[in-house]
């Protein structure tokens, strides 16, 4: 029996190995791909969203746009062309949640040097104030890299419309003052077709780490 037992040990060990690999792959299949949702306005906090698209429910894209970055040069929607992106909305003499977007964004950075895919685009909610050499020095503290993050001023009424009509990510559009933006947290995720597929926390490093995992699932959805 000893030798029956024996005999037949390694070819049990490598069916029952076989055995298993088989169930995981038909655990897997079965399993439903997780995908990202297409958010709309009238998915929001209607607080953070103009009272003409609070009832939009299907369609809504980033509007195209034309800023001046911290170099300078005029940045528009053809340089996020075919790209994925975070958005946000900040200033450089915030003194409270900025400082701590802008780490985290600056953290996101890091994981995306070398990913050809991704970019971040940081809009100034005072422009008058953020001046591209502002920005510049700015942008050099922070340790922002050019080829993969923008921080953008340019005309105030511009920024503002995008954040409340196409990025959803402000509770006001202000009153003509230049600290009159009651700005978010918010970061958002852009895809390639210019729609919102999710907002984050700009503040809390869960939801960063919730935001870099919903990256590579929209990431691997081109690939698919």
């Amino acid at each position: 029996m000893r030798r029956f037992f024996a005999k037949y040990k390694l070819f049990g060990l490598v069916l029952a190995g076989l055995s298993m690999v088989i169930l995981y792959l038909f655990y897997n299949a079965l399993q439903p791909k997780k995908t990202l949702p297409v958010y709309q306005p009238a998915d929001f906090n209607p607080e953070l969203v103009d009272s003409t698209l609070t009832h939009v429910k299907k369609y809504h894209t980033i509007a195209d746009f034309s800023l001046i970055n911290q170099n300078g040069e005029i940045v528009t929607q053809e340089d996020y062309e075919g790209k994925i992106y975070v958005a946000d909305f900040f200033f450089t003499t915030c003194p409270t949640i900025c400082p701590i977007m802008t780490k985290n964004m600056a953290d996101i950075q890091e994981k995306i040097l070398e990913d050809d895919e991704v970019l971040l685009l940081s809009h100034s909610v005072t422009p008058v104030i953020d001046s591209v050499p502002q920005l510049k020095k700015y942008a050099l503290e922070k340790g922002v890299r050019d080829a993969k993050w923008n921080l953008v001023t340019g005309d105030k009424k511009q920024i503002y419309e995008l954040a409340r009509k196409s990025y959803l990510a402000v509770k006001s559009d202000g009153d003509g003052g230049p600290y009159d933006m009651i700005h978010t947290e918010n970061f958002i995720l852009v895809d390639k077709e210019r729609r919102i597929r999710g907002t984050y926390d700009g503040t809390n490093s869960e939801e960063i780490q919730e935001l870099l995992a919903d990256l590579e699932i929209l990431k691997a959805s081109y690939r698919e």
